[in-house]
């Protein structure tokens, strides 16, 4: 009988905690990342070894000879300490250039590439070699490493000579399980790079930021394969340093996208001056440590992280939505690179910022969703306004008063006032649920207007037009709105009729429509700017055009004139 109540309890602690979190979400994510670095401590300490070893001479220069073809030897004297597991063979990793031959003890455990010999070109082999130490040797106490080979290309660069001693199997699993972790990566990356590539593509906005982020996972996919590409196939030594260079032409660029979406995306204010010292920073780094791949790329990394803090710091000061989050996901990253090996570090800290990014994305989507519901909504009103513009009381009590009139007095004439209010209404209807409609259906839907206005007003009304492109769309019913403001604030000539001239022009960056009203102005003591049928005109134009237009309305020697502006969306 206690399992309602628990089931109760249960479900309302859940909620609670839920609402907390919604609540207080910087601090659980705050809390979250210093729970997860608490027990962070350098790479060196916490990675474990199967094999105990002392070793004088772990890492040597200057052993090659003086000719290009000279053999060279090097004994590597060590001490075997300890074992944990000695069912698994024991292992050497041997790194360095050249083509050479591996002996443990005196005895040849494995090649790598070919000796050059006399009449016979050395065969490269790769920069890291595994090779297996037979049981029988692999004793507790004093051995000998010798390495004979010869290093024909790349003399210069004095990489040197290590070696490092292992488990056998964990020599060859430990590059499989960091790449599995590194496919799963580059897979995201990969996908999130198509997507939003397509997202752009497929988008009406074209938004720089969603591009830049496409780019910024696409560089991030590169960077992490061309990083792991050395454990899926043998590159020799001599095209060691072009994956270097690739890594590090990689790291340069995604260093300046990086602090550049953050611009981008919390509207940072000084842009090129930020840019120019980033790219400054960058090519000193690049100068100053030329030839120094790993250091370089290191520098960058830290330039990058600098950059895009002090960005985030700004919009966290601004109270941007999402950059405390930002500036927290990136000082995780710098820590996340400070105590993780760097090679491993550095995807780790690239996904983090990945992360933050994304979640900028969201807040973005999210503003998107609820602009897209606003103009929605304000479609819905503008439709409810353009009808009512034409069913409004006193409209159809003055029409139609002045409908009998005419019917009375004149019926072949009142027949013709029907028609035209009719058209009228018909027009009305057809547009009411549009954004744009062509230019020619606006005009129609002005003449019917004036045409049921000269009924009713009994006053003289001519229509003009001048340069009009009938391939052009425009908002519906706003020249019909300034149509009926001329008609409501021109005095009425005792001869003459009061004509609107209706223009178009076409300039490099712009489009613009000019009504002239020609007659003279009724004083008026309230502002038209404010009126009911000017705010109509700005929110038909700000629903189709955003903020890429200009209205204005003003007097003229002549009457009145309205101009309408639509600027080239950027």
């Amino acid at each position: 009988m206690q399992t309602a109540p628990r089931a109760f309890e249960m479900h309302f602690s859940l909620r609670y905690l839920y609402y907390l979190y919604l609540m207080y979400r910087l601090p659980f994510f705050i809390a979250f990342l210093l729970l997860l670095f608490t027990s962070c401590e350098p790479y060196t300490d916490y990675v474990k070894s199967d094999v105990t070893y002392y070793s004088n001479d772990e890492y040597l220069h200057d052993y090659l000879g003086k000719s290009k073809d000279a053999i060279f030897k090097v004994n590597l004297p060590l001490e075997l300490l300890k074992r944990e597991n000695i069912a698994t063979p024991l292992g050497l990793q041997v790194n360095g250039f050249g083509a050479f031959d591996v002996y443990w003890d005196g005895v040849l455990v494995g090649s790598n590439g070919k000796i050059a010999k006399h009449g016979q070109a050395e065969v490269p082999g790769t920069e890291m070699t595994y090779y297996q130490i037979p049981e029988n040797l692999a004793t507790i106490g004093k051995h000998v490493v010798t390495i004979t080979g010869t290093q024909t290309q790349l003399r210069e660069a004095h990489r040197g000579l290590s070696i490092k001693l292992e488990s056998y199997l964990r020599l060859h699993r430990s590059p499989l399980i960091v790449m599995s972790f590194m496919n799963l990566m580059a897979g995201a990356f990969l996908i999130a790079a198509i997507y939003y590539f397509f997202l752009y593509i497929n988008s009406t906005r074209k938004e720089t930021t969603v591009l830049v982020f496409g780019i910024i996972c696409l560089l991030f996919f590169c960077l992490l394969i061309i990083e792991y590409v050395k454990f899926y196939i043998d590159i020799p030594y001599t095209q060691y340093y072009i994956r270097l260079k690739i890594v590090g032409w990689l790291t340069f660029f995604v260093s300046i996208l990086v602090p550049w979406y953050f611009m981008l995306q919390f509207n940072f204010k000084k842009k090129k001056l930020f840019l120019l010292l980033l790219l400054l920073s960058l090519l000193a780094i690049y100068i100053i440590y030329y030839g120094h791949y790993d250091r370089t790329a290191i520098y960058f990394s830290y330039v990058m992280c600098f950059f895009s803090i002090i960005i985030a710091s700004n919009a966290a000061v601004r109270k941007v939505k999402g950059g405390l989050i930002v500036v927290a996901g990136l000082l995780a990253s710098v820590v996340v690179n400070y105590f993780v090996f760097f090679d491993f570090g550095l995807f780790v800290a690239f996904t983090i910022i990945v992360l933050s990014m994304l979640y900028l994305h969201t807040i973005r989507a999210k503003a998107i969703e609820e602009a897209h519901n606003a103009s929605l909504l304000l479609s819905s009103r503008l439709q409810l306004e353009l009808i009512k513009k034409n069913i409004q009381p006193h409209f159809l009590r003055n029409t139609l008063t002045s409908l009998i009139d005419w019917v009375e007095e004149s019926p072949q004439q009142g027949v013709v006032f029907i028609r035209a209010l009719a058209d009228e209404f018909d027009i009305m209807n057809t547009i009411a649920e549009e954004t744009l409609i062509p230019i020619r259906e606006e005009i129609a839907l002005c003449q019917k207007h004036l045409e049921v206005m000269s009924f009713r007003k009994e006053i003289c009304y001519d229509w003009e037009e001048k340069n009009i492109d009938d391939t052009e769309e425009i908002p519906p019913a706003i020249i019909h709105t300034i149509v009926e403001n001329g008609i409501t604030h021109s005095m009425a000539p005792k001869q003459d009729c009061i004509r609107f001239c209706l223009s178009f022009s076409k300039e490099t960056n712009y489009k613009e429509y000019a009504l002239l009203v020609i007659a003279a102005n009724r004083k008026s003591k309230k502002d038209k700017s404010n009126g009911t049928g000017f705010k109509y005109i700005k929110a038909r134009l700000n629903e189709s055009y955003g903020n890429n237009w200009q209205f204005d309305s003003v007097a003229v020697q002549e009457g009145w004139l309205t101009t309408i502006k639509i600027f080239d969306i950027k």
